[in-house]
């Protein structure tokens, strides 16, 4: 970060305002988007029905901004959330940390309300906005452009990127068009929709100011505790005096005016093409003083999509810690390189590991990218899955080689694939996901006799080895029939070593069996 930025006092728009917002008109599709399908796949089939206009420019030869403001706005909603007294000590965290908007401390007396903003980016109902919004909300309310109010459910949320997907109960909604935040160039154009200091939606116009900034505000208040990044599981590790921030941070800076009150909104260019989610400005005041930052919209596209079809993010781990280099930090590890990533350490039995990345090592290049700072490492690993590769170039000893990283699921979880010598509910509880009985509609529907669905997805077996999804039906266990909890139990307790086949149906009706391998009891992985 550069001296510039260190002046500023970072500040969360965790905006407790209220508003409703303005009138739009937009066209509505009848088609019947169905359950399966992910969030860019209503997106293609929506805008091959409702197409953008293009862009237009100015009789002075301006590009005129004008047609994406009418494109977006209809589809940039008001987001209230409420708090009890026991849950709202997410919002307290963040008061303590950048300070209250108003330049007081409140005193929590009943519920609490705080707001911001979202964005529609499905049709039936799929909502973006920034994890701070909702988090530890006990009520989630959205209202739209057109005056509706809906009781939201919070999907899943993500706090290493500030991101979380909520939805409504609503079809033919009006929808932002997914952008390509990679092709986004300094100095071009944005507009920034919103709903700031009680008003209605409000679009404010700029430009790109730089890219890849990380400014050291997502998972700063939980530096204390045993987090996973997509390096490495770290505690309280401190980097150059400070302790690490475990947040994934490769911000779109915009002098486009962002207030309290646009938090989740939308940051889209002069196509009204979503680029990126408004999530933070840098101020001393609490208000826009020339700075915002924007989650670009290809890491959210990631984020968004697992969380829409697992409920958690399926997140590969890269296992190492890092420094960045520059002049001072290249002189005092007495090293010629001033450009890349000075590898601290290394977590046993990561990729990192097994590809050979070593204590020392200095990380230039992500697959042919120069590496500047570590925005340039921690976003694509982050768009990636386990078991995805990366490819780095890593001078080692002075000299250059080009190594691929194949990805891991979360460290801090391999030891849990033990699973033998567990009891049956730790076992259960291993696996990652919940269950309900068939009903017997859905065992007439897959004609099955025996059945459980997965009900949610979390980390563990199911969730980090394989692309099971939500609604999916199991059958069997091991070739066991499971009809409820205590089957799943009884099914992994009689496992054979080493080996666990689980069988049944997606919710499309396809077939699986998935088997994983799981270590000897007592392993220490």
């Amino acid at each position: 970060m550069n001296n510039t930025m260190k002046k500023f006092g970072l500040t969360v728009l965790t905006a407790f305002l209220g508003g409703a917002l303005a009138l739009g008109t937009y066209k509505v599709v009848e088609h019947q988007y169905s359950s399966n399908m992910s969030l860019e796949d209503k997106q293609k089939v929506y805008f091959a029905n409702n197409p953008l206009p293009p862009a237009n420019l100015s009789s002075a030869g301006e590009v005129d901004l004008t047609v994406a403001a009418a494109e977006v706005t209809p589809a940039v909603v008001y987001i209230r959330t409420t708090y009890t007294n026991q849950d709202n000590s997410g919002q307290d965290q963040m008061q303590q940390l950048f300070g209250d908007m108003f330049g007081q401390r409140a005193v929590p007396q009943g519920p609490q309300m705080a707001s911001g903003s979202g964005v529609i980016i499905s049709p039936d109902g799929y909502i973006v906005t920034n994890n701070h919004v909702v988090e530890k909300a006990s009520k989630v309310e959205v209202v739209t452009n057109d005056h509706r109010h809906f009781t939201a459910k919070v999907v899943g949320t993500d706090p290493n990127t500030d991101l979380a997907l909520i939805k409504i109960s609503a079809d033919n909604l009006p929808i932002v068009k997914f952008g390509n935040s990679d092709a986004v160039k300094v100095g071009e154009w944005v507009l920034a929709v919103g709903n700031p200091f009680r008003l209605t939606s409000t679009v404010t116009a700029g430009i790109v100011s730089a890219k890849g900034r990380g400014i050291g505000i997502i998972g700063s208040e939980n530096r204390e505790q045993d987090q996973m990044t997509p390096f490495g599981r770290m505690r309280g590790q401190r980097q150059s005096g400070k302790q690490l921030n475990t947040g994934i941070e490769s911000f779109i800076q915009t002098d486009a005016a962002i207030n309290p009150g646009n938090s989740g909104g939308a940051l889209v260019n002069a196509n009204g093409e979503l680029i990126g989610i408004n999530s933070a400005i840098a101020s001393q005041t609490g208000s826009y003083e020339g700075y915002g930052f924007a989650i670009p919209i290809n890491l959210a596209k990631k984020v968004l999509g697992d969380i829409e079809k697992y409920g958690a993010v399926k997140r590969g781990y890269l296992g190492v810690s890092f420094k960045e280099l520059d002049e001072d930090a290249a002189n005092a590890l007495h090293i010629d390189k001033n450009v890349g990533l000075y590898i601290d350490d290394v977590a046993a039995n990561s990729g990192a590991a097994q590809a050979g990345l070593q204590h020392g090592d200095i990380i230039t290049k992500v697959n042919g990218k120069t590496v500047y700072e570590s925005s340039d490492l921690q976003e694509p690993v982050a768009r990636l899955q386990p078991g995805d590769k990366i490819n780095l170039t890593v001078l080692h000893d002075g000299s250059e080689r080009n190594v691929s990283v194949t990805l891991k699921a979360d460290a801090g979880n391999l030891a849990s694939r033990t699973v033998m010598n567990k009891s049956a509910e730790e076992m259960y509880n291993k696996l990652g996901a919940s269950f309900k009985p068939l009903s017997a509609d859905q065992k007439a529907k897959y004609h099955v006799n025996s059945g459980v669905v997965v009900t949610q997805v979390r980390p563990g077996l199911l969730f980090d080895d394989t692309q099971i999804p939500v609604g999916s039906i199991i059958t069997s266990i091991n070739k066991q029939p499971v009809n409820n909890s205590d089957d799943i139990s009884k099914a992994l307790a009689n496992s054979k070593k080493g080996t666990l086949l689980i069988s049944g149906y997606y919710p499309d009706g396809g077939s699986f069996n998935n088997m994983f391998q799981q270590g000897d009891p007592g392993d220490d992985q």
